[in-house]
C-alpha cells in the first residue's frame, strides 16, 4: 500500500472519528453526560463550542485526506489539536483526576497525533517531487 494512501486513511479516519464525537456533544451533549454519570457544566455552552471546533477540524481532516500533499500545511494544526486535548486529559488524571468519560478519547488522541506526525514528516518535496 502507498504511503499517499495510508495517510488518506489516518486523516479519513479522523474525519470520521472527530467529526462523530464533535455532533454527538454538540447536539447530545446532556444525555451523555448524564450517561457516563458526569456531572455537567452550567451552561452547555461551555461543550457545544468545543464541539464545533471538532466539527470544524473534521472538515480539515477530510481536506488532508482527499490530498494530503496539497494539505500538508494543515497537518501541524491537527498533531497540535491532538496534542492539546490529551496533554490536558493526561495532566488532570495524573494530578488531580478527571472523569472517566474522557480518558480513551485521550488515548485515541494520542495515536491520532503519532499518526499525524507521521505523515507530515512522510510528506515531503524533494528535488521538485513530492515524496509520499
Amino acid at each position: 500500500m502507498k504511503t499517499r494512501t495510508v495517510i488518506s486513511a489516518v486523516f479519513g479516519a479522523s474525519t470520521i472519528y472527530d467529526g462523530v464525537l464533535g455532533l454527538a456533544f454538540l447536539f447530545a451533549a446532556p444525555p451523555l453526560f448524564e450517561w457516563c454519570g458526569v456531572t455537567p457544566p452550567n451552561h452547555f455552552g461551555y461543550v457545544q463550542f468545543p464541539s464545533a471546533l471538532l466539527v470544524i477540524f473534521a472538515l480539515m481532516f477530510a481536506a488532508i485526506a482527499r490530498d494530503p500533499m496539497a494539505n500538508r500545511n494543515l497537518m501541524p494544526y491537527g498533531i497540535l489539536l491532538k496534542l492539546a486535548y490529551s496533554g490536558i486529559v493526561f495532566y488532570y488524571w495524573f494530578t488531580i483526576g478527571i472523569p472517566t468519560m474522557w480518558k480513551p478519547f485521550a488515548f485515541c488522541d494520542l495515536v491520532f497525533m503519532a499518526l499525524f506526525a507521521w505523515a507530515y514528516v512522510s510528506t515531503t518535496v524533494k528535488d521538485g517531487k513530492d515524496v509520499a
